[in-house]
């Protein structure tokens, strides 16, 4: 296998790693908001506005470093 096979497969196995560790905290994220909306509707409610603003500014920063 030459150098740059090597590496690629190097990084997809990172990603791999990633997308394994990402899909158990999901799970444990909606948990916590499950929780937070079940005692504290309006305060969770309140709160989620503001991670909903923080992700939209996210994927645009994203946007930007996908446009050629």
């Amino acid at each position: 296998m030459e150098e740059k096979e090597k590496k690629i497969e190097y990084y997809l196995s990172i990603i791999d790693e990633i997308e394994k560790v990402r899909s158990r905290n999901n799970v444990n994220w909606m948990d916590v908001l499950r929780l937070a909306f079940r005692n504290a509707p309006d305060e969770a409610r309140e709160l989620m506005k503001k991670v909903n603003a923080e992700d939209a500014t996210i994927a645009s920063l994203l946007k930007k470093l996908t446009e050629d």
